[in-house]
């Protein structure tokens, strides 16, 4: 069986942009989005987060990732799903299914006799199952909630789904939304910055949490194929590793991420000279950019060419690796590496500076990594083939 997996359809939505060509205009004109100061978190500083403006503010994760999805799937060409066709939902998150329950205890605090509708919502709150129950999906269903990479490793499971032919194909990706548990762990950890993010630079302080949603369709290519499509973007190669070092910090010489990323590159059938680009983890934290950076320069060399993206939509915990793998398949189809937003001074403990203007792709492959709680890592590579006319 041919086991290539075509990424058939892209949607996205962000404070960057809510589809793919509002977000093509922020990243090229490396437009860093107007900021919001956090809502809802009583703390002793203020904390600039990146909002997705309007919307449902009730089950919001849900309604972020139906947005992604309805523009995936149409992309695809996938709406409505054609009879018997077997698609499968695989999406990461965080605050779905964990966090959306704090209305029943706010309302038992106050009256001690709170609606069971929060509680009700709560234990139906599965991500991918509702998304599933929405597109009328018929294959397998997963929801991932393995912190900041649970939506790169979304895609790796819907990878292995489709070259074992559980189905036809996937929508992965990941969703979340802004909420104050979050908020005020990441603060908790001296993780956030009371200024706008400025990944892999020598003054970043922390990182802006952010929200949205981003979903891909992959697809087994004979499957497109058949339905006439011819696709250009590819997911190459995946892999997953955890170091299980530490609780919140990464390996400090980054054992994991080098397993993963090596193991990527293993399953693609490349070497590291053959990837183009890197979108990175980059959440502008002291550690994490130290870390990251030294082992992408070990793995890749000191002239590597790497971004983060997390300057234009922030930190969006479970939807990042989603959002994240969108912008770097755009990139790869449009031909030009976005500027990393936000960067202005090099960081001596960082073998490489990230690339600050709008520059040309020269391979067909590329990468992007997500790093998360518990030495979880995910890498994740892309490529892009010509279409013949």
């Amino acid at each position: 069986m041919n086991d290539q997996v075509a990424i058939a359809g892209l949607g996205v939505v962000s404070a960057a942009g809510s589809g793919v060509e509002s977000s093509l205009e922020t990243l090229r004109a490396g437009r860093r989005p107007d900021c919001t100061i956090c809502p809802f978190a009583k703390l002793p500083v203020e904390l600039p987060m990146f909002a997705v403006a309007g919307g449902a503010q009730v089950d919001r994760t849900f309604h972020l990732a139906v947005q992604a999805v309805g523009q995936a799937l149409a992309d695809a060409g996938l709406s409505p799903l054609p009879d018997g066709f077997r698609l499968g939902v695989c999406l990461g998150t965080t605050v779905a299914c964990q966090l959306n329950d704090i209305p029943f205890y706010a309302e038992y605090r106050a009256t001690g006799n709170p609606s069971l509708e929060p509680v009700e919502r709560f234990a139906a709150g599965s991500l991918a199952e509702r998304i599933a129950r929405e597109v009328r999906a018929t294959g397998p269903v997963l929801t991932i909630v393995n912190a900041c990479s649970s939506g790169t490793d979304a895609m790796g499971v819907a990878m292995s789904w489709l070259k074992a032919g559980r189905c036809d194909a996937v929508l992965a990706g990941g969703a979340d939304e802004l909420s104050p548990i979050p908020t005020v762990g990441f603060y908790a950890l001296g993780l956030t910055s009371p200024e706008p993010c400025k990944p892999f630079d020598r003054t970043r302080r922390g990182l802006n949490l952010g929200e949205g949603a981003g979903v891909v369709v992959l697809e087994r290519e004979e499957s497109a194929k058949r339905r006439g499509r011819t696709c250009d973007l590819f997911a190459a190669g995946f892999g997953g590793a955890s170091d299980g070092y530490h609780l919140t910090a990464p390996h400090p010489e980054g054992l994991g991420l080098e397993l993963a990323i090596r193991a990527a590159l293993r399953e693609a059938g490349i070497e590291p000279a053959d990837i183009d680009f890197i979108n990175a983890h980059g959440t502008s934290t002291p550690e994490n950019d130290r870390i990251e950076g030294a082992t992408l320069a070990r793995i890749f060399g000191a002239g590597v060419r790497a971004i983060s993206t997390k300057g234009a939509t922030g930190h969006a915990l479970g939807a990042a690796g989603g959002i994240e793998t969108v912008f770097t398949a755009l990139a790869l189809r449009e031909g030009w590496i976005p500027p990393s937003i936000g960067f202005e001074e090099r960081d001596e403990a960082i073998p490489f500076a990230p690339l600050t203007e709008v520059t040309p792709t020269i391979r067909r492959h590329a990468l992007s990594t997500s790093l998360a709680f518990g030495g979880n890592n995910s890498a994740l590579v892309l490529e892009r083939r010509e279409v013949s006319p």
